[in-house]
């Protein structure tokens, strides 16, 4: 099963999202919430759009 993002509001009623992953578990939530859902949903299309082409930058050692 593939990963979803789910769009949701907030105890303040402004919009959020967060990644599952197939199982169903969390793997990310959005940083900031956002006073209207098209700017949360621009949020989500960025994460989409950036992910694929990040870059891992290990700090461990």
């Amino acid at each position: 099963m593939a990963g979803k993002f789910e769009l949701y509001k907030d105890k303040s009623g402004e919009f959020r999202f967060r990644l599952k992953a197939g199982n169903g578990e969390v793997i990310a939530t959005s940083s900031e919430s956002y006073s209207s859902k098209a700017a949360a949903m621009n949020g989500i299309e960025s994460i989409k759009k950036n992910a694929a082409e990040a870059n891992v930058d290990d700090q461990t050692s």
